[in-house]
């Protein structure tokens, strides 16, 4: 039985290295903003959102029957209930930091695991982060050294690099704000046999 990642994120590939789980990479040729959309049309919440992604992440990708394949997403609730995608620019990346400035906001970060075309099992776990008031001044400075790596995160940050700095508070796992379930993760692949109990 192999893992399989369905995941181009660099930040849970290294995650999964970290903590000894054994995978491998494969291609998940889902359209992302298609499905998104769809599921949108449906009213479905920031959490189930990331949780129905993460699902067709791990069923669109090519596997063995014995393969499990996991599927990760995550989505950025603001305080009103509406949700930001990635920024497709530095200045979207901008604008959503302004918007974030000074309130509270959500990640919902879902996982999912597909054997022979089927849902074997799904997570997810969700994390309030305060961000501070932040000047223009600062957002730009910041935005110049960090627009390269944040620019396919949504909310503009990454929380193990200077983005940490946007923040007055965090509640809830580091795993679930970059993006992976991790712990409830390893005790499913233990019962699976996947790593070492």
């Amino acid at each position: 039985m192999r893992l399989l990642l369905a995941s181009k994120s660099a930040a849970r590939r290294r995650m999964l290295e970290a903590a000894g789980v054994p995978f491998a990479l494969c291609d998940a040729p889902l359209d992302e903003e298609a499905a998104k959309a769809k599921l949108r049309t449906r009213k479905v919440s920031a959490r189930d959102l990331a949780s129905g992604l993460a699902a067709l992440k791990a069923l669109s990708a090519t596997a063995h029957a014995s393969d499990l394949v996991l599927g990760a997403d995550q989505t950025l609730e603001r305080h009103d209930g509406s949700t930001l995608d990635k920024p497709g620019t530095y200045e979207e990346a901008l604008e959503q930091l302004r918007s974030l400035s000074g309130t509270a906001h959500q990640l919902h970060s879902a996982v999912a695991v597909a054997q022979s075309g089927v849902i074997a099992w799904r997570h997810v776990a969700s994390a309030r982060l305060y961000v501070r008031p932040l000047g223009d001044g600062f957002l730009r400075r910041y935005l110049d050294r960090e627009y390269e790596f944040i620019r396919h995160n949504v909310g503009g940050y990454r929380i193990e690099g200077p983005g940490v700095q946007l923040f007055s508070r965090i509640q809830g796992s580091h795993f679930t704000i970059m993006g992976l379930p991790l712990l409830p993760l390893l005790g499913y692949l233990r019962d699976r046999g996947v790593v070492e109990r």
